[in-house]
């Protein structure tokens, strides 16, 4: 599916942005993966090495737009093209909205809204030139009620207005915006604290009964952006909470409630 193609993932050092450079490479993609700490994306490219692709590391922070503009310069450098960009890099804040401060707030957008924002912005010109695809990673919360993480809700709801209006703002270019709003997943989410902390040893509160694993996810989610979908939920029960979410809104606040 991608034999050849240039593949950049934000976030790709650990969770689904890991998982979707080793799908990428099983189908014969030349990756460029980015993420802060840099330990693990050495891991990440040597797994990916060893699956038969080219790995790149470049190091970003998607809260400093400057290395998010040279992220993107240093790929085309090396490769001399960009035909896919994955703004995968995000975290979730925890608590109710009465307990949030300011500085959690912008965390939470800066990250998973502004950084989304910016990698595109700074990809979608070499994308063009390559008729390309760009995938934004959002999540089923963007459909439904969120109490507890209702930062992280707000800014997946930002992340699915931001791929509708790509949609309309792409027509003509060539280029495609898939947005991918998967339901539970094995990730390290939970590990990462308000501040952008990881604690491995955190546990994940997330029904284990309803979690589907990450390489099962990461497949469906490069055939998605293959496929240039517009919009693709999933797990299962992603795809049903999403559906009354948006029809039975009602309904949706009922079984939230009840699944605490």
């Amino acid at each position: 599916m991608f034999k050849d193609k240039v593949v950049w993932i934000t976030g790709a050092s650990s969770g689904l942005g890991k998982y979707m450079a080793y799908e990428f490479a099983r189908n014969g993609a030349i990756l460029a993966i980015s993420a802060r700490r840099k330990e693990q994306l050495e891991e990440v490219s040597v797994q990916v090495q060893t699956l038969g692709s080219t790995c790149l590391i470049v190091s970003c922070d998607v809260l400093e737009e400057s290395q998010l503009e040279a992220a993107v310069q240093t790929i085309v450098k090396e490769f001399g093209r960009l035909d896919v960009a994955v703004a995968n890099a995000g975290y979730g804040v925890v608590g109710k909205i009465k307990n949030l401060s300011a500085k959690e707030w912008r965390r939470q957008m800066d990250v998973n809204v502004t950084g989304l924002a910016l990698t595109y912005k700074y990809a979608f010109p070499y994308l063009k030139e390559t008729k390309g695809r760009v995938a934004l990673i959002g999540s089923v919360a963007a459909y439904v009620p969120n109490p507890g993480v209702g930062a992280y809700g707000a800014s997946k709801a930002a992340v699915r207005s931001i791929g509708q209006t790509l949609q309309v703002e792409l027509k003509g270019t060539g280029v495609s915006c898939t947005v991918i709003h998967p339901g539970f997943v094995e990730s390290d989410i939970a590990k990462v604290d308000n501040e952008g902390v990881f604690h491995p040893e955190n546990p994940d509160p997330r029904p284990a009964q309803l979690m589907w694993p990450t390489h099962k996810a990461a497949k469906v989610m490069v055939r998605a952006i293959a496929k240039r979908k517009r919009s693709f939920v999933f797990t299962g029960h992603g795809k049903v909470l999403a559906f009354i979410g948006q029809h039975f809104p009602g309904f949706a606040r009922w079984i939230v409630s009840k699944m605490g």
